[in-house]
């Protein structure tokens, strides 16, 4: 009801306003133009005086007379025009009638159909969200607010984010800190503390970032832009095989449409494969000339010796089968213990890493037929 009254006041003040000068009539105009008329007769009068009299010559006293006369017709004129308006007050009815009834019922209809009495406020997150061209007006009052009031923890709360999006990164760091300060940590207020922290330092996960990520993980464990940026933050550390790992463990959690995977695939791709770990070498089995030293040994001494460097030589070819020298090296250690079906199978062994019509599995057939493993034709 209030709005409706407060309508009604504004439309009859502008409907006064624009109905005083009708009001007031043209009294004021029309007075002034019959005393300009009266002025210019006496001064047409007197200068006839002053040329009986001999006080103004004849052509001083026609230029005068000329511009006199002059004034005194646009004064009759001016003088008939009011008279006219004053005859016919029909058209200053008709105006006064348009604005008292009119322009209210005009107002009225562009207001039912283009305003909405209804509607509720809006709050202030969603006016800074999405602004309708007022957005330094709001942040101008938020500002203001918090001065009057500085831990009003929902004030910065709202105004960090878009401080953030204006690019004011040292204003939206210290909203961030103190909405933390005031309402305390949620996963969403220290992502974006973090963020703003990272983009001001131009990409850099600086340490006060990394620690509010893992206070966000904490609360949110499965969030993938907090697991990015910590991820980043290890490789930015030099810690690449972690940060692998945790790039990786992100892109193995993603959905498969995730916009940000992309970005994932793109670090783990610029940190590469792992650097394999260094294995301790297996021994490389005993050589022609290992086998001969050991003929001077005890015949248990030197089997046991034997059998020990074939079964180190076995498990390293196992472990690394491309060592075509290494499966003929079996094959020796193999005949000379006196086991050719093991001999025959480390052919097998070797024929499977190395075709028989490559240069290694040639030199392996030559020599299971030297050791008499295969016959010749097979």
């Amino acid at each position: 009801m209030l709005f409706w009254v407060l309508v009604s006041f504004l439309t009859a003040c502008v409907a006064i306003a624009l109905m005083l000068p009708l009001l007031r009539g043209e009294k004021g105009s029309a007075v002034a133009a019959r005393g300009d008329v009266a002025v210019y007769r006496d001064q047409l009068a007197e200068i006839e005086r002053d040329k009986a009299s001999g006080l103004v010559a004849a052509d001083e006293a026609e230029r005068a007379r000329a511009e006199i006369g002059r004034r005194l017709i646009a004064a009759v004129d001016a003088e008939a025009s009011e008279r006219r308006v004053r005859d016919t007050p029909r058209a200053g009815l008709l105006a006064q009638a348009a604005i008292v009834v009119l322009l209210p019922l005009l107002c009225l209809g562009l207001y039912i159909s283009m305003g909405r009495p209804g509607l509720p406020d809006q709050p202030l997150a969603a006016r800074l969200a999405t602004p309708d061209g007022d957005i330094e007006v709001l942040i101008a009052r938020v500002e203001a607010a918090l001065v009057a009031n500085p831990d009003d923890g929902a004030g910065w709360d709202v105004l960090a984010p878009v401080y953030a999006r204006r690019g004011r990164l040292e204003d939206a760091v210290e909203a961030y800190r103190n909405a933390l300060r005031i309402l305390g940590d949620t996963p969403e207020r220290l992502a974006g503390f973090a963020e703003t922290l990272i983009a001001a330092a131009d990409g850099q996960v600086v340490p006060a970032a990394r620690e509010a990520l893992q206070r966000a993980l904490s609360l949110a464990p499965g969030d993938p832009g907090v697991r990015f940026y910590l991820a980043l933050g290890l490789e930015q550390n030099g810690r690449a095989d972690e940060a692998r790992a945790a790039f990786a463990d992100l892109a193995a959690s993603a959905p498969a449409n995730a916009p940000w995977l992309a970005l994932v695939q793109s670090h783990l791709a610029r940190l590469g494969t792992p650097t394999p770990t260094p294995q301790p070498a297996a021994p490389a089995g005993p050589s022609t000339a290992d086998i001969a030293a050991a003929e001077d040994m005890q015949p248990a001494d030197r089997k046991a010796m034997i059998e020990g460097m074939v079964s180190g030589l076995a498990a390293r070819l196992k472990a690394q089968p491309a060592d075509a020298e290494g499966w003929q090296r079996l094959m020796r250690s193999y005949m000379v213990l006196g086991r050719p079906d093991e001999a025959r199978q480390a052919l097998k062994d070797g024929l499977s890493h190395f075709p028989a019509k490559s240069e290694p599995g040639r030199q392996l057939l030559a020599l299971a037929k030297t050791l008499g493993l295969v016959r010749e034709g097979l």
